[in-house]
């Protein structure tokens, strides 16, 4: 395990979940402006992508994004191996293997959430990405899958990777069903079970465990990280309520970090935000891509309404650029008071 790593101190204390078709860079890139200690991932990408698809494409991000984490997904240990050594090269500040993600086209190549059935392959694969990087190996995975007993199976499970050496892990604290649940309604529909990772950190006291599923707002945070039953947590992960009101991550930073806020306001991230998004738009890449990002972040705030209509509406149009979203911000009524609010 991780020799630095102190009770308290842990990289993993916030995070914000990789999640498909959400969190690509230029999310990340936003997300980062709201928090300087939030560790982001990207989302997963297959081991087999990084080493023969477009690697800048799958794996290129700003540096103002750190600490940020690769999430990999795959089966086969030397080529998880491989995809690690290419991460870490590109500057990924830790990798991650996913073991929770049951949708089909995850499913048919027997890796994701289908993994927590073969605990002895998923230690064999964490071995060879740890002999191949130096950054740390960390694993995400369910509380269990159909019908497994949650209790064996997760700590069968974790025995096996902390053994292999994994740095850290994050656990969903629901059950994955592999049929007849949708990947939507497999964040939903199975119950939560936070005492059972508590009780897995019970067990395993010196393992960096970090617990996802269903934490809607930096009060929930707080009350994980506290503690149950005289048990810790090393961190929480926040998925949705993160990506559909990012206004809760400027609280990240002097909530749970005793640390300044990184922007006075929200209308301050924007602005931090615009000259990113001319770059990119030099690039060639569309606004929409990059304000889609954003469109919950005047939630309750007069005007909000307005600001994600404008934004909807303008930025998917040919030739958007910036101004469109220095309009949109124009729309949020009394502007400073509003980003108090929403922040």
């Amino acid at each position: 395990m991780n020799a630095e790593f102190k009770p308290d101190q842990s990289r993993w204390r916030f995070s914000v979940a990789p999640m498909m078709d959400w969190t690509d860079r230029h999310c990340r890139f936003f997300h980062r402006i709201l928090s300087r200690h939030a560790l982001l991932y990207t989302e997963m990408v297959t081991a087999n992508a990084v080493i023969h698809g477009d690697r800048e494409r799958l794996l290129g991000f700003d540096t103002a994004e750190h600490p940020v984490a690769l999430q990999l997904g795959g089966a086969d240990a030397d080529a998880l191996a491989e995809a690690a050594r290419i991460g870490e090269a590109y500057g990924y500040d830790e990798i991650n293997l996913n073991c929770g993600c049951p949708s089909d086209r995850v499913q048919g190549g027997q890796f994701g959430a289908c993994l927590m059935a073969v605990p002895d392959q998923v230690a064999r694969a964490v071995a060879a990405m740890k002999a191949a990087v130096a950054v740390p190996v960390t694993v995400k995975c369910r509380i269990g899958i159909d019908d497994q007993d949650p209790e064996a199976s997760l700590d069968a499970f974790a025995d096996a990777v902390a053994a292999a050496g994994a740095d850290a892990l994050i656990v969903h604290a629901r059950k994955a069903w592999l049929q007849g649940l949708s990947p939507r309604e497999n964040r939903e529909i199975p119950p939560l079970d936070y005492d059972r990772v508590f009780r897995l950190k019970a067990r395993l006291p010196h393992v960096p465990i970090a617990i996802n599923g269903g934490i809607g707002s930096l009060a929930d945070a707080q009350s994980l990280l506290a503690g149950r039953h005289g048990v810790r947590l090393d961190g929480v992960m926040l998925g949705r309520a993160a990506y559909q009101s990012p206004a809760l991550l400027r609280e990240v930073d002097p909530v749970l970090f005793d640390a300044t806020p990184p922007v006075a306001g929200l209308a301050e991230a924007l602005e931090a935000f615009i000259p990113y998004l001319e770059a990119r738009l030099a690039e060639g890449v569309r606004l929409s891509a990059m304000t889609r990002h954003i469109l919950g972040l005047f939630q309750a705030v007069p005007g909000a309404r307005q600001f994600r209509r404008h934004l909807s509406v303008e930025a998917v149009k040919p030739g958007a650029d910036a101004r469109v979203l220095r309009e949109a911000l124009d729309l949020v009524i009394n502007r400073p008071t509003g980003c108090e609010m929403a922040a």
